[in-house]
């Protein structure tokens, strides 16, 4: 993927016509492009990072874009990559293509027209926030509304989006495709093209204002569980200065799902591919993409593979092994209101329910959440999701971090109930899976909503602390309630609701039971580096 390319990139002067200011021209590595000025902001939308991935490229390492003459408009999306559903209830489906790999850039037009670049020290660039959109690696998009960074360029960042392959066509592994692959790996062709868009935005972005070393890499969900790969692949070293991971993370035992494994992935594909009537590796890459996606048969996770995850996050932490650089990582009080319906559970089906939901769990975890009467089941329900999906994976992140390396951690949950309402597809979700996405990229005025002032005044704090992070690597910032720094001995957690306030690490009875359970699993204690268990909120 890295080929050493050099690259510098120049900006063209800003042109007025008849009193117009019109969009500028950039040029990068393929070509000059122009974008869209609008409220103070130069948007370019649609920017190809990579060759699309058809034909003899689907199933392969991405490669560079080919270049062009003359100035491209990227004043459009690009289609997502193909994808079934959408990644959020209420979200407009998306346009779908296997030709889909592009990002979006927000920057203000004063990064790009004040200075020559040539001339520009490293201080007059901006950092640059690189968005990776969650949705179970099964579908997402870079151009939802909801991720524009529009109101956090306003605060002094670019923020870019980037578009990654979902499904069968990012994750497939086979053993064809490991025998051709020179790397003796296949599958996670996904998160390849999260890392070739940071290797494009480190050749290319100086040219929109921004300071390529200083690049934080934030995602939600399955986009965060990309940011925990990431710190641990030794392709991304060096692309990133910092990292932010909303609800999401790859850190339980391995023992526990197998799946993961590079064997277990390529025999897992071909099984996919057998269900397909086309075992050949030429035959599925001559097959409609809508068909590889309209089942995708259980292959929508990353792979631990000798190329881009040669050792699993937990153990890349462990062994201090991962990019390190200051991290700030959360979850959410009321996750799995928004995961599963528990309006009809119940006591006596509880345990069955669980089961055919996400499998047989040991019974110590499933004891430590007391579920006698109906109305207990369904608070266990929601709390065992909750921790299980993510409560854990966030705390052991954080502790693994906070362990072994030397950059800090700011750790947080959020506990602010949007103002959903009743008629709504998220009605009674409160603090739920995703609520914190309008916070964070402070676009309360997307959704018609009986936003407080106190919501709006949680969203300019929160959006606040993520650009003060992406500029420094601290979310502390004047005006903003003090954030501590988590860490081993003291592990104190920011609570951001209204008030925002400093807490311990919430749910940690049960969270605690998963060490327990999980350093059976393993064999081995959980990285003794990364604890002691402080007292937390229940």
């Amino acid at each position: 993927m890295r080929n050493g390319w050099k690259f510098t990139c120049v900006l063209v002067a800003a042109v007025q016509l008849a009193g117009t200011v019109v969009a500028q021209q950039v040029l990068t590595e393929s070509g000059a492009i122009s974008g869209i000025r609008t409220n103070g902001l130069t948007v370019y939308k649609g920017i190809p990072f990579a060759a699309p991935p058809l034909g003899d490229l689907r199933w392969r390492p991405p490669v560079h874009a080919a270049t062009w003459r003359g100035t491209r408009k990227a004043d459009a999306f690009a289609p997502a990559c193909m994808q079934v559903g959408v990644s959020m209830p209420g979200e407009t489906p998306p346009a779908v293509s296997e030709d889909c790999l592009y990002l979006n850039i927000w920057t203000p037009a004063k990064a790009e027209t004040k200075i020559k670049i040539k001339t520009k020290t490293a201080h007059e660039r901006l950092p640059v926030i690189v968005w990776i959109y969650g949705g179970g690696y099964i579908n997402g998009s870079a151009s939802m509304p909801l991720y524009w960074g529009d109101q956090l360029a306003q605060k002094g960042v670019i923020v870019v989006t980037i578009a990654y392959r979902l499904g069968p066509l990012g994750f497939l592994a086979l053993p064809e495709l490991t025998r051709e692959s020179s790397h003796h790996s296949s599958g996670n062709y996904g998160l390849m093209d999260q890392i070739a868009a940071l290797e494009w935005i480190q050749r290319n972005i100086s040219a929109f204002g921004g300071d390529p070393k200083c690049v934080t890499i934030a995602g939600q969900s399955s986009g965060s569980i990309s940011v925990s790969i990431l710190m641990a692949s030794p392709l991304a070293k060096g692309l990133f200065q910092r990292a932010i991971g909303e609800s999401g993370g790859l850190f339980e035992p391995l023992q526990l799902a197998p799946k993961f494994l590079l064997a277990n992935a390529e025999h897992e594909g071909e099984k996919y591919a057998t269900s397909l009537g086309t075992p050949s590796l030429q035959e599925l890459r001559r097959l409609p993409a809508s068909l590889l996606t309209g089942n995708a048969g259980g292959i929508v996770h990353a792979v631990i593979e000798p190329y881009v995850l040669p050792l699993s996050p937990y153990e890349a932490f462990t062994s201090g092994k991962q990019n390190d650089v200051p991290l700030l990582i959360g979850s959410n009080a009321e996750e799995a209101r928004a995961m599963v319906d528990v309006t009809h559970e119940t006591a006596a089906t509880f345990d069955s329910d669980l089961e055919h939901s996400v499998g047989q769990l040991p019974a110590a975890l499933v004891a430590a959440y007391p579920h006698h009467t109906d109305e207990e089941a369904r608070q266990a329900r929601l709390g065992l999701e909750r921790d299980l999906r993510f409560g854990w994976d966030m705390w052991a992140w954080a502790r693994l971090q906070a362990g072994t390396g030397q950059s800090p951690v700011f750790y947080y949950s959020f506990r602010q109930p949007p103002p959903f309402p009743a008629d709504s597809v998220y009605a009674g979700w409160g603090a739920s899976h995703f609520a914190e996405l309008w916070y964070v990229f402070d676009h309360l005025d997307q959704s018609p909503w009986n936003w407080t002032a106190a919501d709006r005044k949680l969203a300019d704090e929160m959006s606040s602390y993520w650009v003060n992070f992406a500029r420094s690597g601290d979310p502390n910032g004047h005006g903003l309630p003090a954030w501590p720094a988590f860490t081993n001995a003291e592990s104190k957690v920011q609570y951001l609701a209204d008030p925002i306030t400093v807490g311990g690490v919430a749910n940690l009875n049960s969270l605690s039971v998963f060490d327990v359970v999980y350093t059976v699993v393993r064999g081995t204690s959980f990285a003794a580096r990364a604890a002691p268990v402080t007292k937390g909120t229940p």
